[in-house]
């Protein structure tokens, strides 16, 4: 009996070649890689401007005014050219503090209430079937192309006649009211697509509309919420137009009334205006980073059906 010797290992190794790497997945490859480069040049484009007004803001007068943000990068142990005294001038001297407060006494309000509201309406028109149900909610979507400018005047004038101007409730409520067309739309999209056999279930079990409202639809639509509380907050909390001719400066003014009367009273004080910059960005900044892991996921609910 006979045997085929077998061939060396060397010679097994020549003959396996590794498959060719196709070109298209080459291509890909190379595109992805142009992506990554491109976001990150836009994220560093964008992070930059805020590193240098958070450097800026810590410095000394004299330090700031003699040398940009970026020389304290290059000797940032040097802790004579560090300070806190800017914050402590801005929240005390400026009354940027009183500010923060009532950024924060407008801004919650006027983002619990439009979600508590659109939430109830977006169920309703979702689940439950009434004349005129598609009519109304055309009509409600179609109020996000009116312009707030346009309401000034006439909620002036309401305001005026039962005495809201110049006081919390007016903001609530004409922020509550221009917010309402985009929760609404965000909200019944995202509860489009939840499991029907959960409604079907509940209805069998015996439970009324605010009951499977309340201990389903809203557990279940949190990225829903969280992604309009995100664009209600920063449109809030960021707004001057609408603080301005509601509330105005004075002892009731939010931190952007704050900051614009700064930037013409300080003039070149950078190193406080930098400071009082940086106050109006860290409650957004801790707001978007403490929710962005549901904003994806709430916008693009809806979008794709089947």
């Amino acid at each position: 009996m006979t045997t085929t010797p077998t061939p060396p290992m060397t010679d097994i190794k020549a003959t396996v070649t590794e498959p060719p790497v196709p070109a298209g997945r080459s291509g890909a490859n190379v595109g992805k890689i142009i992506v990554r480069v491109l976001l990150g040049l836009l994220v560093f484009a964008w992070v930059v401007p805020t590193i240098g007004l958070l450097v800026t803001s810590f410095r000394e007068r004299d330090v700031v005014n003699n040398s940009g943000w970026w020389t304290a990068l290059t000797s940032p142990l040097d802790f004579t050219q560090w300070t806190v005294q800017n914050y402590d001038e801005v929240f005390t001297g400026q009354g940027m503090g009183s500010a923060f407060v009532n950024s924060l006494a407008v801004s919650i309000p006027a983002t619990v209430i439009p979600i508590l509201i659109a939430a109830f309406a977006a169920y309703a028109f979702t689940f439950m079937r009434f004349p005129g149900r598609d009519f109304f909610f055309i009509v409600l979507v179609g109020l996000l192309v009116v312009p707030l400018q346009v309401a000034f005047i006439p909620l002036l004038q309401v305001y005026k006649e039962i005495g809201l101007v110049g006081t919390f409730p007016a903001v609530w409520l004409a922020h509550a009211a221009f917010g309402m067309p985009l929760a609404v739309y965000i909200l019944r999209n995202y509860m489009e697509g939840l499991p029907g056999e959960v409604i079907e279930s509940a209805k069998v079990d015996g439970a009324s509309h605010f009951t499977t409202f309340w201990r389903l639809i809203i557990p279940m639509s949190t990225p829903a919420l969280a992604a309009y509380a995100i664009f209600q907050f920063l449109w809030v909390w960021n707004d001057l137009l609408v603080a301005l001719i509601f509330l105005g400066p004075g002892e009731n003014e939010v931190v952007t009334v704050n900051l614009s009367t700064l930037v013409g009273t300080l003039g070149a004080d950078w190193h406080l205006l930098t400071a009082a910059a940086f106050v109006t960005m860290v409650v957004p900044l801790i707001v978007f980073l403490s929710l962005q892991r549901f904003f994806v996921r709430g916008l693009t609910a809806g979008s794709v059906k089947g």
